[in-house]
């Protein structure tokens, strides 16, 4: 799941875990006290009942139970009301109920009582309901003498039931508002906590993208150390790059002096008549300047494409290409048809499209007849490039073979045989699509796909 690699996804994961995981304990404990609550006020309404009855027991003259005037909820008037009393003289076998138990009566279990203590049970009711009883033992001075009478009270738990049930259909509106609330006010948090981390991530993606060389701006001190560290390593390494190009180039420029000298030397021989020692002197020279000319031009070349110093204009440096080849004997014939929107840019260095175009272009004026025709846009966020030329094209089989290091189709033709060897090296580090086709009709067709 690409959303859980993200720090917010993970994090808005985690915290509807933890809030949901708490909300639900805290609906469970609100309902359990409620429970508890409305417990001990059904068993204190209970026991406020089982005390009425037994303040108004009395008996006949005869010794027999009298209903009691009391309680006057009207639940104990209505049979199944939901309310009982039940009244039970052991001595004498004798029970007297509520008329809401109506055909029904409690039985209750044969406990042992002490006088005054309250006994709770849940027994079945009337029409299969549960109850909730309460009862009492209680002695009651009788015309024989002292009777002990046992006076038991009842609820339907559904109304237990009920309550807990509006409680929970109650709070659960509420308990899912503040869940998400708090699941907005934890991302709300995290938004303004990684803002700097952002800020950061966007200072690193413009450095990448050569619109910068270093992280700026103002960071919290939790990630100074980082930006100090991070703007030291690119000055270290810009620096080492610029070294490195220098000393190649330094490098490749001091051995040109001596291959000069080497081949004026093979002349010199040529003209004294060592002719085999002249032709194998000319042999090494121009290897020698092939692999040095071949070394200075990768020297200019970034390793990746984010070490790149910035993007390139494709309009301004194909037009800086073709003013200087119209000015050279070879250009001077050419036609060099230039179209394409002026504002598409590429994220390739200048120097190495620069690099690139030239030498695509070079390799077409020389063996142009006299039209060569380049063209740029961009289809589906996707640049490209095509250079063709009017000439007598490549024979197929030698297609393969155009971009090998220091091979050329003719030698008669000026040149190190490097120029397409480089366009591949530049369109391996870009990952560039490079194509090489015989057009129908006209000469060679060269095309470069740029990555997004």
């Amino acid at each position: 799941m690409t959303w859980l690699s993200s720090i917010r996804g993970r994090f808005l994961v985690l915290s509807a875990l933890t809030v949901g995981l708490a909300l639900a304990l805290t609906a469970a404990l609100l309902v359990s006290l409620f429970s508890s609550n409305i417990r001990k006020r059904i068993d204190a309404e209970l026991t406020s009942h089982v005390n009425t009855l037994a303040g108004a027991l009395s008996f006949g003259p005869t010794g027999q139970l009298e209903r009691p005037k009391g309680p006057v909820d009207q639940r104990f008037t209505i049979p199944y009301g939901g309310l009982y009393w039940q009244i039970v003289d052991d001595s004498t076998g004798q029970t007297i109920r509520s008329t809401s138990l109506f055909d029904t009566a409690l039985d209750l279990p044969a406990d042992r009582h002490t006088d005054g203590t309250i006994h709770r049970y849940v027994l079945p009711g009337p029409e299969g309901t549960s109850l909730i009883v309460l009862e009492r033992l209680v002695r009651v001075a009788a015309p024989e003498g002292e009777r002990a009478l046992r006076i038991a009270v009842a609820i339907d738990q559904d109304t237990l039931d009920e309550a807990r049930a509006g409680f929970i259909r109650d709070i659960l509106p509420a308990i899912g508002g503040l869940g998400l609330f708090l699941v907005g006010a934890s991302l709300a948090q995290l938004a303004f906590g990684l803002r700097p981390l952002s800020s950061l991530s966007e200072g690193i993606d413009r450095i990448r993208e050569r619109r910068d060389t270093r992280l700026s701006g103002t960071y919290p001190a939790e990630f100074r150390s980082t930006v100090n560290a991070v703007n030291q390593l690119l000055e270290t390494q810009g620096a080492m790059i610029e070294k490195a190009r220098s000393r190649a180039a330094d490098l490749a420029h001091g051995l040109r002096t001596p291959l000069t000298v080497l081949a004026n030397d093979a002349l010199n021989l040529r003209e004294k008549g060592e002719t085999a020692l002249a032709d194998e002197l000319e042999h090494l020279a121009g290897t020698m300047r092939t692999h040095v000319e071949r070394e200075l031009a990768l020297s200019r070349i970034a390793a990746r494409p984010d070490l790149r110093r910035g993007d390139s204009n494709v309009a301004g440096i194909v037009s800086e290409i073709t003013r200087t080849l119209r000015r050279t004997p070879g250009g001077e014939a050419i036609d060099l048809v230039e179209e394409g929107p002026s504002d598409l840019s590429i994220p390739v260095d200048p120097g190495d499209f620069r690099e690139l175009a030239g030498n695509l272009i070079e390799n077409a004026v020389k063996w142009a007849r006299a039209r060569i025709v380049i063209r740029w846009g961009s289809e589906s966020g996707k640049a490209w490039l095509t250079v063709l030329d009017d000439g007598p094209g490549v024979p197929e089989a030698e297609i393969g073979n155009l971009t090998r290091r220091g091979w050329r189709l003719d030698s008669a033709k000026p040149g190190s045989g490097l120029g397409l060897s480089i366009v591949r090296e530049i369109a391996d580090v870009y990952g560039i699509g490079f194509t090489l086709r015989n057009e129908a009709g006209s000469g060679l067709l060269v095309r470069l796909d740029f990555p997004a």
